[in-house]
């Protein structure tokens, strides 16, 4: 069977009083008013938000068929030879995309400019998954592929994101937001207005809307939507493809879908604020990972062992690893390990320091104990 394209007017939904719908929204939207008093010092929070920005970018090349590992594209943090191959530059476009989001979606709005920019970045210096026009709508038809969906004419996609950004951008009770986030969703997959690049950028579009929404701030809440959509692929796909009806029970199915998904990942991440949970779960186990991989000498893990359950440290607590040593010993282990980057000095405070572990010694087993502790969104 051919595939068709049929029109079907963009607006909101109301879900059943008595839904999962519902319930789901009432959930999430007490998740994004809750006051998160995490315990967690700011940089050691944002070494993690980094790593899930980075496991975010790699999933949703992952969806269109990028196959690079986690792995893999870690080496390339160490080893920046690696940049040359077009799957790596795919990710790292994708993690430049999301910064650049966390710095300028708060004071701009979901518009064509802003979505431009964001293809742009997603396309950046790639062939096979690049653009011939980057940042402007096709001007050629497209098939879907395993889709039964045609997206519309190239003469009708400009009215279609206009109708698009007027949707996203409207004012509605904030009891909508979240529907308005999945909706979004599917109506830009279903106009598929670039050449090529899309899936990449509507979800992207997905992380500007939920940060605009209030669901993560500079020191707050860590936030992976994507984990909702690699997981699995096949049911992503599935769930694009019943709200491709336009029916209002396809369009609250996928709504279903996508909010089930993100409350599911923000209540799980979440944890990671609880100090003792990070500690307990990630970070020691981590360290003694690193220590068992010889990626650590027995002297580092002990100091990184004083960082972690101190969060911030200074020379003297660390004394006892050196019996009978003048403290000039301790100043120099300190040194090595800042040089290594290890450890960093506390803000304002060039006599305290924290642990690092975006390192060559230590990335790796943290990545890995977070999947062990099912955090990934990927199996490698």
């Amino acid at each position: 069977m051919n595939a068709t394209f049929k029109h079907f007017d963009l607006k909101l939904l109301d879900p059943d009083f008595g839904s999962n719908l519902t319930d789901l929204i009432i959930d999430l939207d007490h998740l994004r008013k809750k006051h998160l008093t995490g315990t967690t010092h700011p940089q050691i929070f944002f070494q993690l938000k980094h790593i899930f920005q980075m496991l975010e970018s790699i999933g949703s090349a992952r969806i269109e068929g990028n196959h690079t590992t986690i792995a893999e594209y870690i080496e390339t943090k160490f080893d920046q030879s690696g940049i040359k191959n077009e799957n790596i530059r795919e990710i790292l476009n994708a993690e430049q995309a999301i910064q650049f989001i966390d710095e300028n979606i708060s004071e701009n709005l979901v518009n064509r400019a802003f979505i431009s920019e964001l293809h742009k970045r997603v396309v950046k210096n790639l062939v096979r998954e690049g653009s011939k026009h980057p940042g402007e709508y096709r001007q050629t038809n497209l098939k879907i592929t395993g889709s039964m969906h045609k997206p519309p004419d190239p003469a009708q996609v400009q009215d279609y994101m206009n109708e698009l950004y007027d949707f996203i951008n409207t004012k509605h009770s904030e009891k909508y937001d979240l529907l308005k986030t999945a909706i979004a969703h599917h109506r830009f997959s279903w106009i598929h207005p670039f050449d090529n690049g899309n899936g990449r950028t509507v979800r992207l579009l997905t992380y500007a809307m939920l940060v605009k929404q209030g669901f993560t701030v500079n020191l707050g809440r860590i936030l992976n939507p994507t984990a909702i959509f690699c997981n699995d692929r096949n049911q992503y796909y599935a769930a694009l493809a019943l709200a491709d009806s336009g029916t209002k029970n396809g369009l609250l199915s996928w709504s279903e879908y996508v909010l089930s998904g993100l409350k599911n990942e923000i209540e799980k991440i979440d944890k990671l604020l609880d100090y003792n949970f990070l500690h307990d779960n990630i970070l020691s186990p981590a360290v003694s990972l690193a220590k068992k991989k010889e990626t650590i000498t027995e002297q580092e893990e002990k100091i990184l062992k004083v960082a972690i359950k101190k969060q911030i440290f200074m020379s003297a607590d660390i004394a006892y690893i050196f019996p009978g040593k003048a403290h000039t010993e301790r100043s120099r282990s300190l040194g090595r390990l800042k040089a290594k980057k290890m450890i960093s000095p506390a803000e304002n405070s060039a006599r305290k320091y924290l642990i690092r572990f975006d390192n060559n010694y230590l990335l790796r087993s943290i990545i890995e104990i977070l999947g062990k502790k099912n955090f990934l969104p990927l199996n490698d």
